[in-house]
């Protein structure tokens, strides 16, 4: 998460939409970086109006903007899917390798899911409530979008690194797992389809 000051502007890093590389353009620039633990650097819309927003907002003596991005939900799943295929997670309950896109999914609709399907959602992330949910939201598919949207607010050129980026993988889903997707996710699949 970073938080620019003078701006009035957090942005909150959801995982897997390019948030070490949007760190890593605009950390320098920020009064705020949340870089570590994971928990802080992934600090989810409740936890910010929660804790630091209230925080942040009693401290400057007005609101701040809360903004984030958003990937669409099956190629989000495709990227921690990817991600947990290299042979260095440290935790190897977490790790996909030997499993195929298919079977990630259907344990990622399943309750409780098994530690590697168990990545959360992003409409839970972003908008866990209809009062608690980020001012703006930007399709991570549209990134420029985000990054115009930054320069403007930071008056500054921004340019994105190539960082951390998840291994390629087949991505097939049988008829069937698709269907499920769209019936667990389904909070995630309107959010998503929501943002202009």
């Amino acid at each position: 998460m970073l938080v620019f000051w003078e701006q009035r502007l957090a942005v909150l890093a959801t995982p897997k939409t390019g948030s070490t590389a949007i760190e890593t353009a605009l950390e320098s620039l920020a009064a705020v970086a949340m870089q570590r633990p994971p928990a802080l650097k992934h600090t989810n819309v409740a936890r910010y109006h929660r804790f630091i927003g209230p925080y942040l907002e009693a401290t400057a003596g007005a609101p701040f903007t809360v903004v984030a991005l958003m990937r669409e939900p099956r190629d989000w799943l495709g990227s921690w899917y990817r991600y947990r295929q290299r042979e260095d997670i440290p935790d190897q309950a977490k790790s996909t390798a030997g499993l195929d896109f298919d079977q990630f999914v259907t344990a990622w609709c399943q309750s409780p899911r098994p530690a590697f399907a168990d990545v959360g959602s992003q409409a839970r992330f972003l908008a866990p409530s209809p009062d608690r949910k980020a001012d703006r939201i930007f399709r991570y598919e549209n990134i420029e979008t985000f990054v115009a949207f930054l320069e403007d607010r930071l008056d500054f050129q921004v340019h994105l690194p190539r960082l951390n980026v998840s291994p390629a993988a087949p991505m097939e889903l049988s008829p069937a797992t698709e269907a499920r997707l769209k019936t667990v996710a389904a909070e995630d699949f309107a959010l998503y389809d929501s943002l202009a």
